[in-house]
């Protein structure tokens, strides 16, 4: 049976801040869902990962489907108005369109489909990541489908054996959707050239040599690129199936103990270790720190088992704690160097402003030139590196 597997998500309101949405708020996007789901949807799925919510949904519609989209839409629509009649904090913050266009992509909420022909066995895991991006991705998919440290499946499964295709995005290029499609392992090295960049460079899906199949889908947009201004962290979702030609579920996960370096946390403006946490868990720390979290499902005619979470075996406890430390460690250089993101990620902030304003005191002895602007010199770096990497 072939089948699509779509997930959006979206902030659109919160208590005390960013923590989490509100079981009202929450309820009224599950009753939307609910009520107009039926001629839809063979399953569907609603959880809060922070202030995030995220509907998971398997139907035989395609991918971009209007009237899929329009579902979620709505039901943020719902759940917006509840936010407002709370007086939550950011109601509505990622619908940044006035009106539904088709599908969501480009108006503020997060997607990731991917459609399929179902096994016998249909086992795929939902990641929600809050206070981050995309690119917090990066390392654990490179990790699970290219590097036989930690996936020994690459030597041992022979479906795996010939490695996977990897489309990474050029998430900084706004004038449409500029990918490249790299072979791991012969192309490893290139591979890895662009993921370390995880602010511009940022895995969209990876797929199996040996069968075709897609195996995994992340979501890529970055919202400052959509508003033109900061008006939160992309908060990507992914969808990932498991195991057969594909990485185990244990080969997945296992990356998400090194707590790696992340964007986001306070004003989306910070280095922070990626926590992987329990389903349903809120922020804290700073705003922060940037979380993960994991449901894993199986799949039989589009229809889901219940969700397992797979961060709260006893094990997950010892690497909270790690992240927590590594978390306060990075904290204690506060604005200074690599704990605060680089230039180019806070233009979108209010410092750029403070800048301009500050560059135009600066004088050079002896003479009264101006010196060039801050804005100017980003410009030509721009120009330079679009020379370097085409």
């Amino acid at each position: 049976m072939k089948l699509t597997l779509s997930v959006i998500k979206a902030d659109i309101g919160s208590i005390g801040g960013h923590i989490c949405p509100s079981r009202q708020l929450l309820e009224a996007v599950r009753q939307h869902v609910n009520q107009y789901s039926n001629k839809l949807l063979r399953d569907h799925y609603i959880s809060a990962t922070g202030d995030d919510i995220a509907i998971v949904m398997s139907h035989e519609r395609g991918m971009a489907d209007p009237a899929i989209h329009k579902l979620a839409w709505d039901a943020f629509l719902a759940g917006t108005e509840v936010a407002k009649q709370q007086g939550l904090y950011g109601a509505g913050q990622d619908l940044l369109k006035d009106a539904f266009s088709g599908n969501v992509r480009g108006m503020g909420p997060a997607v990731a489909e991917m459609e399929f022909e179902e096994r016998p066995n249909e086992p795929f895991l939902f990641f929600a990541a809050d206070k981050t991006d995309p690119g917090a991705f990066n390392l654990p998919l490179y990790l699970a489908f290219a590097d036989p440290m930690n996936t020994p499946g690459l030597m041992l499964a022979p479906g795996m054996a010939q490695g996977f295709r990897f489309v990474i995005m050029d998430v900084n290029h706004t004038e449409g959707d500029r990918i490249i499609e790299l072979q791991a392992p012969e192309e490893l090295y290139d591979i890895a050239a662009l993921l370390r960049d995880t602010e511009r460079y940022v895995v969209e899906s990876i797929w199996s040599r040996a069968s075709g199949e897609q195996a995994a889908v992340v979501s890529t947009s970055r919202l400052h690129n959509i508003a033109g201004k900061y008006t939160g962290k992309d908060d990507p979702v992914m969808l990932l199936r498991v195991q057969k030609d594909f990485p185990a579920t244990g080969e997945v996960l296992a990356p998400y103990a090194i707590g790696p370096l992340v964007a986001g946390a306070m004003r989306g403006s910070h280095q922070m270790p990626l926590m992987p946490v329990r389903l349903d868990s809120g922020i804290s720390y700073f705003d922060g720190p940037p979380i993960v979290s994991c449901a894993a499902f199986a799949m039989h005619r589009g229809k889901f088992t219940e969700a397992v979470d797979v961060f709260a075996h006893p094990f997950w406890d010892s690497v909270r704690s790690h992240v927590a430390d590594k978390a306060q460690e990075i904290r204690r250089q506060g604005f200074f160097g690599a704990a605060m993101l680089p230039m180019s990620e806070l233009e979108y902030t209010g410092i750029m402003e403070k800048l301009d304003r500050l560059n135009g005191r600066f004088i050079v002895r002896g003479s009264e030139q101006p010196q060039r602007t801050v804005a100017g010199k980003k410009k030509r770096a721009r120009k330079e590196e679009g020379v370097l990497l085409g």
